[in-house]
């Protein structure tokens, strides 16, 4: 564990867990990534926040707060795309939470992919896996129950790159701040969306939505 991660952060950690409905004992695998995160962004630059106790309600706890949408899924063993996954947000720490969950962490960062691959190795994630690749170039055409993607494009681009992916039936579940209604307004025909959830970070006052968009019955799957 890294120096730089104490008893505040594992404490502020156990809480946000708490809050969210989550094992408390999920703080140990939680806070091994962090620590294998903090030594590597010292030379990667994987993040740019750098402060543990930041890290731990922007990163970790930020991240979970959509676990409630990916249970289902990972009941059933389904599979998830996390795109533009960076430095495994918010993938890993809902492969840490989810064991039944089969994530693809996908990025093209060639740095980045490379820690993928080190944290899924020395946290023994056996139910996740690096792909280094862009998202449009990810030949896996209908394979996914889901794909998310966490600050990254906005929910038009996120279609347009990853929509193939999709199995039918399969969501995307977008982590959003503010809800985006011009980027609702401007989905592709054949896609909808079937809910907008506000989440609840703790430790984090910043207004955060999960929104779930679908192919409509019968959408383009193009």
């Amino acid at each position: 564990m890294s120096d730089a991660i104490g008893t505040v952060e594992r404490n502020d950690l156990e809480a946000g867990l708490e809050a969210l409905g989550l094992e408390r004992a999920l703080a140990g695998p939680l806070l091994a990534y962090l620590a294998l995160l903090l030594r590597w962004n010292a030379t990667y630059n994987l993040t740019a926040i750098r402060d543990p106790r930041e890290m731990v309600a922007k990163h970790l706890l930020d991240s979970l707060a959509m676990h409630a949408a990916t249970a289902p899924i990972a009941a059933a063993r389904g599979r998830l795309a996390d795109l533009g996954t960076g430095a495994g947000l918010p993938g890993i720490p809902l492969a840490i939470a989810q064991p039944g969950l089969q994530v693809a962490l996908v990025e093209s960062s060639g740095k980045k992919a490379r820690f993928l691959r080190e944290a899924v190795r020395s946290l023994g994630l056996g139910n996740a896996r690096a792909v280094e690749s862009r998202i449009e170039a990810f030949d896996a055409p209908g394979a996914f129950d889901a794909i998310t993607a966490r600050a990254l494009a906005t929910l038009p681009l996120i279609l347009e790159l990853g929509g193939h992916l999709l199995k039918p039936g399969g969501v995307l579940l977008a982590m959003k701040g503010v809800v985006p209604a011009d980027e609702i307004a401007a989905l592709p025909a054949g896609w909808e969306v079937r809910e907008v959830r506000p989440l609840a970070v703790p430790g984090l006052a910043a207004e955060r939505h999960l929104v779930v968009v679908a192919r409509t019955s019968g959408g383009d799957t193009a």
